[in-house]
């Protein structure tokens, strides 16, 4: 069969509907994180959650990916495709982020709300994952051939707004009452955004879903499982070869130490930063959105330049190495010296932006098509089996 043809803005404008999902997962992932220090004072939160639920709560968006839900959902993707399997965990992933919004809006116990909470976290973070695998299989699919790494760039930029959004609105949506304390009210608005953002998400997503569609049956893709191609049919032995391929170990060690070093910091970021350079909750809130605000600079630039030049191995060396150098740089500098705590996230978001920009496009390269699901949640369940482990 012919390699079907796709006009360049039919291209971008799947992109655009590709990427409001993702920006919202980020965003209601990320929701808490420049308020985590109103957790470290559960006395005065109506939630009652401290310091240890909140990293409790955090640590439920892997649980469901690491117990194998990922791979077993990796692997209907390639078998169902994006369509069916994406359109199923995108749903799920609005259906937890709802659940969450209800635990902790609706005036329970601590110990009931964090429960309930932790189980809408699961079920947002394993929809979280296979939508993502699902529009990351989706770019690759639609952008075979054209400015992948671009693309893929473009997405990570575009969803890493979601991050800096959650960063800045966050404590702005939020505010203590005059005796101090924050009511439910409060506390929950977040997640009330974050949810209307998911539905939005959904919407195009469902648009998307449209566009593939007809993108298929005007290239003639057969749509029945019978008239598929033997040799383009997922078979299970497939797994054992993504296991016997050093290259594609590599990406997934690469991405699970990675990822542990950044999402775990983002976290925590304005707990470690205000006592470590002795600044004021403003000031550090906008200096922990530095670090997506440089990612939505510099990784589209860096994934037009592995387009152009090559050698993703090599970046994604030097950016590994400039996370490494971040992280010292804000354990170890002088203490109260702010130059240096923004010195250590600047290095920290350029680091974020140039591994990622090689590394994802660089699986297609690796892996054929037809087991791009099954190999992208493979990668993002090493990264969660850490994900899971580290916020506690």
């Amino acid at each position: 069969m012919n390699k079907p043809k796709i006009n360049s803005a039919a291209c971008w404008a799947a992109l655009a509907c590709l990427v409001v999902p993702m920006f919202a997962s980020y965003f209601f992932d990320d929701m808490f994180s420049t308020l985590s220090q109103i957790f470290q004072h559960p006395e005065l939160l109506d939630l009652g959650w401290d310091s240890a639920d909140y990293g409790f709560y955090a640590g439920g968006y892997s649980f469901l990916c690491v117990c194998g839900g990922l791979v077993v959902c990796g692997i209907l993707l390639d078998i169902f495709g994006v369509r069916i399997i994406g359109s199923v965990f995108v749903g799920l992933m609005v259906l937890g982020a709802g659940t969450v919004y209800a635990a902790i809006s609706a005036g329970l116990a601590p110990r009931t709300s964090l429960l309930i909470a932790y189980v809408g976290c699961m079920l947002f973070g394993l929809g979280s994952e296979i939508a993502g695998v699902a529009v990351t299989r989706s770019i690759a699919k639609w952008f075979k051939g054209r400015n992948v790494a671009l693309a893929m760039g473009l997405q990570l930029a575009i969803a890493r707004l979601g991050t800096a959004a959650a960063f800045v609105l966050s404590p702005v949506l939020v505010h203590a009452a005059a005796d101090g304390r924050y009511p439910l009210s409060e506390t929950s608005r977040p997640a009330l955004v974050g949810l209307g953002l998911l539905m939005a998400g959904a919407i195009l997503w469902a648009v998307f879903v449209a566009m593939d569609a007809r993108f298929d049956r005007a290239a003639g893709i057969a749509l029945k499982r019978s008239e598929v191609k033997e040799e383009d049919k997922f078979k299970f032995s497939d797994l054992l070869k993504l296991f016997r391929n050093p290259r594609f170990i590599m990406i997934s060690l690469l991405c699970v130490f990675f990822y542990c070093c950044i999402i775990s910091f983002k976290k925590f970021g304005t707990a470690i930063l205000i006592p470590r350079f002795g600044m004021e909750l403003d000031t550090v809130k906008w200096m922990v959105t530095m670090i997506p605000f440089f990612t939505v600079i510099f990784t589209p630039l860096f994934g037009a330049l592995v387009d152009k030049a090559g050698h993703a191995t090599r970046w994604m060396i030097v950016g590994a190495a400039l996370v490494l150098v971040a992280h010292l740089v804000i354990a170890f500098a002088p203490q109260g010296q702010a130059f240096w705590g923004y010195a250590g996230i600047a290095t920290l978001g350029i680091g974020y932006s140039l591994v990622p920009s090689a590394m994802w496009p660089s699986v297609p390269k690796i892996v054929p098509e037809k087991n791009l699901g099954t190999a992208y949640s493979l990668i993002y369940w090493i990264q969660n089996m850490g994900m899971l482990l580290v916020p506690i």
